[in-house]
């Protein structure tokens, strides 16, 4: 549930708010972009802070460019 109404918000920015502002996110994909998919990939809780943290770099004295959600690591089987 919580991460349906988080996704619906970043949705409601994407569509109504961010076309209204001018571009100014620094990295590739935007914040919003990084934040909807770590919350898809990671769940709301780890997703949001993901994103959060992301947020929080997007200012002019952190580099900017290509930064991606980072891969979720597998689970190793030990038993083996």
């Amino acid at each position: 549930m919580m991460k349906k109404v988080l996704l619906f918000i970043i949705y409601i920015y994407q569509k109504f708010i961010s076309p209204l502002t001018p571009a100014t996110c620094r990295f590739y994909p935007t914040c919003s972009a990084y934040t909807k998919e770590a919350i898809e990939v990671y769940g709301p809780f780890k997703g949001g802070w993901l994103g959060l943290k992301r947020i929080l770099k997007c200012h002019p004295f952190h580099k900017s460019g290509f930064d991606p959600v980072p891969l979720k690591k597998e689970h190793k089987d030990t038993n083996k």
